[in-house]
């Protein structure tokens, strides 16, 4: 029971994913570009813990704790990157 109860999360996180990777490619904006790859990364992490969760192979949280570090560190990259790029677009436009 609890394994198809995961199997069902698994594949639910697996069409949201999908939803996500559209908003990353058609995303009105660089924001919603940066937010969307955020989601992926952080669904991915949850698809990592019930990965180690079912197969009881507990030392994949660490793999999932080292993931949602690196995506953390690689949003906040392109945050930076992105208000960078309008800080200079806003400097070059002025007079």
């Amino acid at each position: 029971m609890v394994l198809s109860a995961m199997d069902l999360g698994a594949k639910v996180l697996v069409v949201l994913v999908l939803g996500c990777l559209y908003r990353a490619y058609r995303g009105p904006s660089f924001a919603d570009r940066v937010a969307a790859v955020n989601l992926v990364g952080t669904k991915a992490v949850a698809l990592i813990i019930l990965f180690a969760l079912a197969r009881e192979q507990f030392f994949f949280l660490d793999v999932a704790l080292v993931y949602a570090l690196i995506n953390f560190l690689m949003t906040v990259g392109l945050a930076y990157y992105g208000e960078q790029g309008r800080e200079e677009s806003h400097a070059g436009g002025g007079s």
